[in-house]
């Protein structure tokens, strides 16, 4: 089984597996709690939808204070 995207590719946008964790579920519930997501896409897993975004670069951690920040929020 071949799981896209890997976890060496979201670390291109993450700075380690720590901060992976918590932007990954913390977007993920955003979108189980009701938050459209930031990509096109036909999937139900709230989780493979953050992922996604993720490498997309459409949501990031502020390093300081380990905040999850998406392009809504900054409305963009």
């Amino acid at each position: 089984m071949i799981v896209k995207p890997t976890v060496n590719e979201l670390l291109e946008n993450v700075e380690n597996r720590y901060a992976l964790v918590i932007v990954a579920s913390r977007r993920a519930r955003e979108i189980s709690n009701g938050d459209k997501p930031l990509i096109n896409t036909d999937e139900k897993s709230s989780v493979t939808i953050a992922a996604n975004e993720i490498v997309e670069k459409k949501v990031y951690v502020e390093q300081e204070d380990a905040e999850v920040d998406s392009e809504t929020e900054k409305g963009e």
